[in-house]
C-alpha cells in the first residue's frame, strides 16, 4: 500500500490536461487540409507551416468579400516576404455569379483560392457567414477571427505583432 506521501508525488508528476480549443475558436490550430486550388494546383496545410496565415471564406455573391479580398491581396504583396500568406476558401452552397477565375483576376487578387467543401469547413468549426477572416500565427493558433466584412487595415494591425 502506498503512503499517503507517495501518492501526492506521483499526481504531481502527472501533466496536466490540455485545454481543448473547439476548431475554429481563438487559440485553435490550423487543421491538415490538401485540396486543389482553382488552378489545379495542390494547396495544403504542410505548406503553410512556420508562417502567419490569413484563410478567408469567400463566395463571388458575396459584395463584402468583393471588398475584402484586394485589401488582402495588397497585405500578400506587403508582408508575403515577411512569411505572411492568404488562402481563399470559396462557398460552392450557391450558384456563383460569374466564373470565379475571372473574379478574383478583376479584383488582382492572386493569392491561392481553392474551393470549400462541407467537410473542410467543419475543420474551421463551420463558417456562421461570409465572408469569415482566420488569422494564424506561425504555430498555426488562430489569433484573430472575424465574421463580416472587416477593414483591411484593422486586419493589418492584427497581422503586424505576429510577424
Amino acid at each position: 500500500m502506498d503512503s499517503p506521501d507517495a501518492t501526492s508525488v506521483r499526481r504531481a508528476r502527472r501533466k496536466p490536461k490540455e485545454k481543448t480549443v473547439a476548431a475554429g475558436e481563438i487559440g485553435s490550430r490550423l487543421p491538415d487540409f490538401s485540396v486543389k486550388d482553382l488552378q489545379g494546383r495542390e494547396l495544403s496545410s504542410a505548406d503553410l507551416r512556420g508562417k502567419v496565415v490569413l484563410i478567408d471564406f469567400w463566395a463571388t455573391w458575396c459584395k463584402p468579400c468583393k471588398q475584402e479580398m484586394p485589401g488582402y491581396q495588397k497585405l500578400a504583396e506587403l508582408y508575403g516576404p515577411r512569411g505572411f500568406v492568404v488562402v481563399g476558401f470559396k462557398f460552392n452552397d450557391m450558384p456563383d455569379t460569374e466564373d470565379p477565375i475571372l473574379f478574383a483576376k478583376k479584383l488582382g487578387v492572386r493569392y491561392p483560392l481553392a474551393v470549400a467543401p462541407d467537410d473542410l469547413r467543419q475543420k474551421f468549426g463551420g463558417i456562421e457567414g461570409l465572408p469569415t477572416t482566420m488569422l494564424y500565427d506561425r504555430q498555426g493558433i488562430l489569433r484573430y477571427k472575424v465574421i463580416g466584412f472587416e477593414y483591411t487595415d484593422t486586419v493589418e494591425s492584427q497581422i503586424k505583432p505576429l510577424l
